[in-house]
């Protein structure tokens, strides 16, 4: 089924990505993606998307436009139904500077069947980015808000400086796992990514050096297996694991047994994360600096993406193959 994402806007690169892992994606522009997905359903784990709609056509984004392609359309329910615009990005608007509310009225007149604007059953939806206007029926919206419910500081054991539960679910889809799936994370901490892992079907699995992260993880994790291990020699078979996702440590302070500095520990836990990884399997770390050119040696850099944290931190986030 050919479908219209609308996207967040808090990452220029990672919500197209991640719609990889139910989708194949078609087109792109400004938070908006076009995709072709088999279980339409299976969408409702991306945690950079707004809303997941139909897709039913798109136009010019000026009402002219609009109005031939509902006329082309020629749409009918007996649902009660709303039309709705959203302006995503305001490229569209300096050449045609018309009202989103325009759009609106158009889809109620030119949709065959009972408005309701209020709790309606269906809703037709317009969106408008750059130089295009996109058009769909709602499927679902993806509850966000569920996210902020799972924030860190909620959990029964908690560290500073841990990772938001929608960046780790991110994160977690970046890595193409599928429900039944093996999922390693070798820098667990507080078992953030474990959690989202848990949550879609995932046989999570966790290990840190850091008795402590260990003995906590275990208070928030629900069904994951922890493991208290060194990530450079892993108690795990070779090719046994289906994905890794991992955020690696960002300073000496870290327990790192017998390493003497980052870059050692870079290498040589990639090497390890490769050796237990499954061929054509992938890896999602996650970095405080650039180590694309170390990852490089062990593994393909598929994608590399970046995400400001605040002002002395950026995230590096590479999505690695298993050749």
């Amino acid at each position: 089924m050919k479908l219209l994402f609308e996207l967040s806007g808090e990452n220029p690169t990672l919500p197209y990505a991640e719609i990889e892992c139910v989708a194949t994606v078609l087109d792109t522009h400004p938070q908006v993606a076009i995709a072709e997905c088999p279980v339409p359903a299976a969408a409702r784990r991306l945690a950079m998307t707004h809303v997941v709609l139909e897709y039913l056509g798109e136009c010019a984004p000026d009402i002219t436009s609009f109005r031939h392609l509902l006329s082309d359309l020629s749409l009918s329910t007996d649902q009660l139904f709303a039309g709705r615009a959203k302006l995503v990005h305001d490229g569209c608007q300096e050449k045609n500077p018309c009202s989103q509310r325009e759009f609106e009225r158009l889809i109620g007149t030119m949709i065959t069947g009972p408005v309701q604007l209020i709790n309606p059953v269906e809703e037709y939806r317009a969106i408008l980015s750059q130089d295009r206007c996109y058009f769909g029926r709602v499927l679902f919206r993806i509850d966000r808000g569920a996210y902020n419910e799972r924030n860190p500081g909620k959990r029964e054991f908690f560290h500073p400086g841990v990772m938001m539960p929608r960046m780790a679910r991110t994160l977690v889809n970046l890595s193409l796992a599928k429900a039944g799936t093996t999922i390693l994370d070798p820098f667990c901490g507080t078992g953030g990514i474990l959690i989202e892992a848990e949550m879609i079907g995932l046989h999570a699995v966790g290990s840190d050096f850091d008795p402590a992260m260990i003995l906590g993880s275990k208070e928030n994790v629900k069904e994951s297996d922890l493991l208290l291990a060194d990530t450079t020699r892993l108690p795990v078979k070779d090719c046994s694991v289906g994905a890794v996702v991992t955020d690696f440590p960002y300073g000496q302070s870290v327990c790192i047994k017998k390493v003497d500095t980052m870059e050692h520990l870079y290498h040589n836990a990639l090497e390890e994360i490769n050796r237990v990884l499954k061929i054509h399997s992938r890896a999602v770390v996650v970095t405080h600096r650039d180590i694309s050119a170390i990852a490089a040696e062990h593994m393909a850099v598929l994608q590399h993406h970046t995400q400001r944290v605040h002002k002395s931190l950026t995230r590096h986030i590479m999505v690695l193959l298993r050749n």
